[in-house]
């Protein structure tokens, strides 16, 4: 007597079901590519403008950027620097609890002939036992997610001849900092 309702139900969980398994092959995906860099001369402040504009429109979320004075160029591979940075954004907003206002703070700083991006959150931290296996393929601390994330992240930053770390503390929140070369603008 209900086939419609319950086609109708079936027609949603089915689409849903593809679009996450469409999610989870295209995280696959790139990070297969990883190693296939383009690298260019990018500005940094100019893709941090636009990913800190797109990422502010979150509900009850201050996000704060403060660059250097300096214009900023690194050598890197320029969709794939937009992956990281997009990943380390969702992954700080995800990181707060749903009772909290979050704050991220992402901070510059000049240091001999690299640029440290540093980028907080007032979430809820990285348990200890959960520590030594962030950046492992496939490790997640979500209920959904391929856990290839910050892996991929490591391995973008590293392909750019850079570093990438975190410090935490349980209850107030994560940093992570992205270290990598300034680009000699005059020879690139």
């Amino acid at each position: 007597p209900n086939v419609k309702e319950l086609s109708s139900s079936v027609a949603r969980t089915l689409i849903e079901q593809i679009e996450h398994l469409s999610k989870i092959a295209a995280e696959f995906s790139q990070f297969a590519n990883i190693g296939n860099t383009q690298n260019e001369d990018v500005d940094l402040h100019e893709l941090m403008n636009s990913l800190v504009s797109l990422h502010r429109m979150h509900e009850n979320m201050e996000i704060n950027w403060r660059p250097v004075n300096d214009k900023v160029h690194i050598f890197a591979d320029k969709t794939q620097l937009n992956r990281l940075f997009t990943n380390l954004l969702q992954n700080a907003i995800e990181a707060i609890p749903d009772n909290r206002n979050g704050i991220i703070d992402i901070d510059e700083q000049i240091l001999d002939d690299s640029i440290i991006i540093k980028i907080q959150d007032n979430g809820g931290g990285i348990p200890m036992e959960m520590r030594s296996k962030i950046f492992t393929p496939n490790f997640t601390t979500k209920t959904s997610g391929t856990g290839l994330g910050l892996a991929m992240s490591k391995g973008i930053v590293e392909k750019a001849q850079g570093d990438l770390w975190f410090e935490t503390t349980e209850g107030k929140g994560t940093t992570f900092f992205i270290k990598f070369p300034l680009a000699n603008t005059e020879t690139v």
